[in-house]
Protein backbone atom coordinates (compact mmCIF):
# COMPACT_ATOMS: atom_id res chain seq x y z
CA UNK A 1 0.00 0.00 0.00
CA UNK A 2 1.51 3.64 -1.02
CA UNK A 3 -0.08 6.87 -0.15
CA UNK A 4 0.59 9.85 -2.38
CA UNK A 5 0.11 13.89 -1.11
CA UNK A 6 0.88 16.30 -3.60
CA UNK A 7 2.01 19.94 -2.40
CA UNK A 8 3.14 23.01 -4.59
CA UNK A 9 0.62 23.94 -6.35
CA UNK A 10 -0.72 27.38 -7.06
CA UNK A 11 -1.75 30.18 -9.11
CA UNK A 12 1.11 31.28 -11.85
CA UNK A 13 1.21 33.65 -14.76
CA UNK A 14 1.63 32.89 -18.44
CA UNK A 15 5.86 31.76 -19.15
CA UNK A 16 6.20 31.42 -14.96
CA UNK A 17 7.23 28.32 -13.18
CA UNK A 18 6.18 25.62 -10.08
CA UNK A 19 7.58 22.89 -8.92
CA UNK A 20 5.08 19.77 -7.61
CA UNK A 21 5.95 17.67 -5.31
CA UNK A 22 4.75 14.13 -3.93
CA UNK A 23 5.39 12.63 -1.13
CA UNK A 24 4.86 8.70 -0.45
CA UNK A 25 4.53 6.20 2.50
CA UNK A 26 6.49 3.08 2.04
CA UNK A 27 9.40 1.17 2.13
CA UNK A 28 9.92 0.19 -1.30
CA UNK A 29 9.36 3.53 -3.41
CA UNK A 30 12.09 2.75 -5.78
CA UNK A 31 10.23 0.02 -6.76
CA UNK A 32 7.26 1.79 -8.30
CA UNK A 33 7.14 3.84 -11.45
CA UNK A 34 5.79 7.03 -10.79
CA UNK A 35 3.54 9.40 -12.97
CA UNK A 36 2.30 12.28 -13.10
CA UNK A 37 -1.65 13.67 -14.21
CA UNK A 38 -3.77 16.39 -14.76
CA UNK A 39 -7.17 17.14 -15.27
CA UNK A 40 -8.62 20.30 -16.81
CA UNK A 41 -12.13 21.40 -15.87
CA UNK A 42 -14.55 19.48 -18.01
CA UNK A 43 -12.15 17.27 -19.54
CA UNK A 44 -10.63 13.86 -18.89
CA UNK A 45 -7.48 12.68 -16.49
CA UNK A 46 -4.59 13.07 -19.14
CA UNK A 47 -1.20 11.47 -18.69
CA UNK A 48 1.68 14.38 -18.27
CA UNK A 49 4.94 12.53 -17.46
CA UNK A 50 6.53 8.80 -15.92
CA UNK A 51 9.49 7.96 -14.21
CA UNK A 52 11.49 4.67 -13.81
CA UNK A 53 11.62 3.43 -10.13
CA UNK A 54 15.83 4.14 -11.07
CA UNK A 55 14.56 7.28 -12.61
CA UNK A 56 16.89 6.83 -15.42
CA UNK A 57 14.14 6.52 -17.29
CA UNK A 58 11.33 9.68 -17.92
CA UNK A 59 8.66 9.93 -20.63
CA UNK A 60 6.64 13.04 -21.20
CA UNK A 61 3.72 13.66 -22.98
CA UNK A 62 4.15 15.46 -26.43
CA UNK A 63 2.84 19.37 -24.98
CA UNK A 64 5.14 19.28 -22.03
CA UNK A 65 8.29 17.70 -23.35
CA UNK A 66 11.16 20.73 -23.34
CA UNK A 67 9.45 22.54 -20.66
CA UNK A 68 8.23 19.96 -17.80
CA UNK A 69 10.37 17.96 -16.05
CA UNK A 70 9.98 14.69 -13.94
CA UNK A 71 12.53 13.39 -11.10
CA UNK A 72 12.98 11.65 -8.18
CA UNK A 73 14.59 11.63 -4.75
CA UNK A 74 14.16 7.87 -3.70
CA UNK A 75 15.62 8.73 0.11
CA UNK A 76 13.14 11.52 0.31
CA UNK A 77 10.65 8.70 -1.33
CA UNK A 78 9.44 12.04 -3.42
CA UNK A 79 8.51 12.31 -6.78
CA UNK A 80 8.57 16.24 -8.52
CA UNK A 81 7.65 18.12 -11.56
CA UNK A 82 9.35 20.74 -11.99
CA UNK A 83 7.14 22.98 -14.57
CA UNK A 84 8.63 25.95 -16.75
CA UNK A 85 6.91 28.37 -19.48
CA UNK A 86 3.78 27.49 -17.84
CA UNK A 87 0.43 28.45 -20.53
CA UNK A 88 -3.02 28.24 -19.79
CA UNK A 89 -3.72 25.05 -21.20
CA UNK A 90 -1.42 23.55 -18.49
CA UNK A 91 -4.00 24.67 -15.65
CA UNK A 92 -5.60 21.87 -14.23
CA UNK A 93 -5.52 19.44 -11.06
CA UNK A 94 -1.98 17.77 -11.01
CA UNK A 95 -2.07 14.00 -9.71
CA UNK A 96 0.44 12.18 -8.07
CA UNK A 97 0.37 8.36 -9.33
CA UNK A 98 2.03 5.13 -8.78
CA UNK A 99 2.38 1.79 -10.09
CA UNK A 100 4.50 -1.01 -8.69
CA UNK A 101 7.15 -2.19 -10.85
CA UNK A 102 8.33 -1.51 -14.72
CA UNK A 103 5.35 0.23 -16.41
CA UNK A 104 5.23 1.98 -19.87
CA UNK A 105 1.65 2.69 -19.96
CA UNK A 106 0.31 6.37 -20.18
CA UNK A 107 -3.88 5.74 -19.08
CA UNK A 108 -4.44 6.12 -16.06
CA UNK A 109 -6.26 2.67 -15.11
CA UNK A 110 -2.74 1.43 -15.17
CA UNK A 111 -1.90 3.13 -12.07
CA UNK A 112 -2.79 1.86 -8.76
CA UNK A 113 -2.22 4.90 -5.94
CA UNK A 114 -2.98 8.19 -6.32
CA UNK A 115 -2.70 11.61 -4.33
CA UNK A 116 -5.48 13.71 -4.15
CA UNK A 117 -4.46 16.31 -6.30
CA UNK A 118 -2.81 19.98 -6.76
CA UNK A 119 -4.73 22.76 -8.67
CA UNK A 120 -1.94 24.73 -10.72
CA UNK A 121 -3.84 27.95 -12.42
CA UNK A 122 -2.00 29.41 -15.08
CA UNK A 123 -4.08 32.87 -15.85
CA UNK A 124 -3.24 34.70 -19.02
Amino acid sequence: QVQLVESGGGLVQTGGSLRLSCAASGRTFNSYTMGWFRQAPGKEREFVARISGSGRITFYTVSVKGRFTISRDNDRSTVYLQMNSLKPEDTGIYYCAAVFGVNVAVNSASYDYWGPGTQVTVSS
